[in-house]
């Protein structure tokens, strides 16, 4: 069996090419991957359900948008909180993912975390890989993958997210963000 190099903590930026209607143009804040597989949350799916409609102790501690997102197809009856606490300790009820981005104990009460609180997202579901299943679909051009920042998370605009990671790359990913969401209407 080949080595996994792991992805944890980057952005997997779906290729315009990708027709999966779950993925398109979503921006997958990896969470977990090793040779088990790989678990993700797309950034950018705000849906019309506000946080204190179903977390009502966590609502006001997520920021603007104040809903919960889309996190991926697999398991939308289940929550994930996902946030950006700086420093180098995390409190109690948060596990580090990757810098100072982690997975929030939404069981934890909310008062224990929120003053540490950089920012935070409520996710519903996620998106999950087989083992080498997501190998696969890079081997095959359907995502780009980039450097996360804590930003990213908690973007107040999450419907430009797509074009804000890919405008920021230094390469010629750049120039896939002015990709039209219609390339028949050129």
């Amino acid at each position: 069996m080949t080595e996994v190099s792991s992805l944890t903590g980057r952005l997997l930026v779906a290729a315009p090419a990708l027709t999966d209607p779950n993925f398109d143009r979503a921006v997958v804040l990896l969470l977990d991957h090793d040779e088990e597989g790989s678990l993700g949350v797309i950034l950018n799916r705000p849906t019309p359900v506000g946080v204190g409609d179903i977390l009502a102790s966590w609502a006001g501690l997520t920021g603007e948008p104040d809903v919960v997102f889309q996190g991926g197809p697999v398991s939308l009856d289940s929550a994930l909180g996902v946030a950006v606490i700086p420093g180098d300790e995390g409190p109690l009820g948060w596990r580090r993912v990757h810098g100072a981005i982690g997975l929030v104990d939404l069981e934890t009460p909310p008062e224990l975390l929120g003053p540490a609180l950089g920012s935070l997202r409520i996710f519903a579901g996620y998106a999950g890989w087989g083992p080498g299943q997501l190998e696969g679909e890079l081997n095959e051009g359907a995502w780009y993958v980039v450097e996360s920042e804590p930003g990213d998370v908690s973007s107040p605009c999450p419907e430009r997210l797509w074009r804000a990671v890919l405008r920021r790359q230094r390469s010629e990913l750049a120039m896939i963000a002015t990709y039209p969401d219609d390339p028949s209407l050129n």
